[in-house]
């Protein structure tokens, strides 16, 4: 195990910059997810962190040692890609067991790494198949379990799950974090979908256009994003923005309002219902505001349709306050 530390890391292609001066501290043992849109960067400060991209500046230390120089085999880590990378002719076992035979392991430490690996990610029964014999869920377990066979210090994660269906990709997100539960290895993982991040993560490094815009715990991005941006990309459905004026504020100032904390009472804003949403237990509820779509989740049934007027107002004290301007949080 061993910490990451990023500093003013800088990463440009010509003159075209894509990663500006960012810095980042992930703690030994660490789960920390880089979330944000695509092409924010986060895949590429992952690949950067295991020597497949050149730094332009700034320094990138594993364990205690700047790895700026090392090549990805001498830096002790193992990544785990989105298109599993599994050789197709070699059974999961040769495929688990390939990078240790590589480095020259004998053939019984190859044997008990795979072996007790397999039996951690449920896969003795299928040692002997071939990947075109198992499933997408099976095949992203085989790569992690050639990733875990290595006993790397740090595991990188690039999307993992991005191939796989809906329902798999909430089974497989609680398989990885049981792992980092087992192993207590730290682990840098990347994806663009903020519930994986906020279901997974110790840490969260929410990145935008290069730049880090807000590191913390899922709560903390929750209840105190630092600008306009975390407030709409963390929380699903995304976070209201209404103009000051309208919630009774300055001219210069955006209010933000989760969907879940209006309630239906009088003295808010008057909502003409355009759509209504049962998802069982809860409605969801989308109102026109004076052109200004709201979106309100309420966990119950609510007897609306198309048309109606509803008085939504926020629940006391979750309104969230920023700097129309710069969208800085206030």
């Amino acid at each position: 195990m061993a910490a990451v530390a990023i500093r003013n890391v800088v990463k440009r292609y010509g003159a075209n910059t894509v990663i500006h001066g960012v810095s980042a501290e992930i703690a030994d043992g660490e789960f920390v997810v880089l979330v944000g849109p695509s092409g924010c960067g986060k895949s590429t400060l992952l690949r950067m962190i295991a020597g497949l991209e050149p730094i332009t500046e700034g320094e990138i230390e594993i364990g205690g040692r700047v790895v700026n120089e090392l090549e990805p085999k001498d830096r002790d880590i193992a990544m785990v890609f989105q298109n599993y990378a599994l050789y197709p002719h070699m059974t999961v076992e040769k495929n688990m067991g390939f990078s240790l035979e590589h480095r020259g392991a004998s053939k019984a430490e190859i044997a008990g790494r795979v072996h007790w690996a397999a039996d951690i990610l449920g896969l003795g029964a299928l040692l002997q198949r071939r990947p075109g014999q198992l499933s997408g869920g099976q095949r992203q377990r085989v790569a992690m379990g050639r990733a875990i066979v290595r006993n790397p210090q740090v595991f990188l994660f690039d999307e993992p799950l991005s191939n796989l269906d809906a329902k798999l990709r909430v089974v497989m997100r609680g398989e990885i974090k049981g792992l980092h539960q087992r192993l207590g290895t730290t682990m840098v993982y990347v994806t663009h979908d903020q519930i994986e991040a906020m279901t997974m993560a110790d840490k969260i490094v929410v990145m935008n256009a290069g730049r880090i815009e807000q590191i913390g715990t899922a709560t903390e991005l929750y209840d105190r994003p630092a600008n306009l941006f975390v407030a709409g990309f963390i929380g699903s459905p995304a976070m209201n923005f209404i103009p000051g004026p309208a919630m009774g504020q300055g001219a210069g100032i955006t209010v933000g309002v989760r969907p879940e904390h209006f309630e239906i009472a009088d003295g808010g804003l008057a909502g003409r219902v355009r759509l209504v949403e049962p998802l069982g237990s809860d409605t969801q509820i989308t109102c026109d505001v004076d052109g200004i779509e709201i979106v309100a989740m309420f966990h119950r049934r609510v007897a609306a349709t198309p048309g109606d007027t509803l008085s939504l107002r926020p629940l006391a004290g979750e309104t969230h306050r920023f700097e129309a301007s710069t969208g800085v949080r206030l």
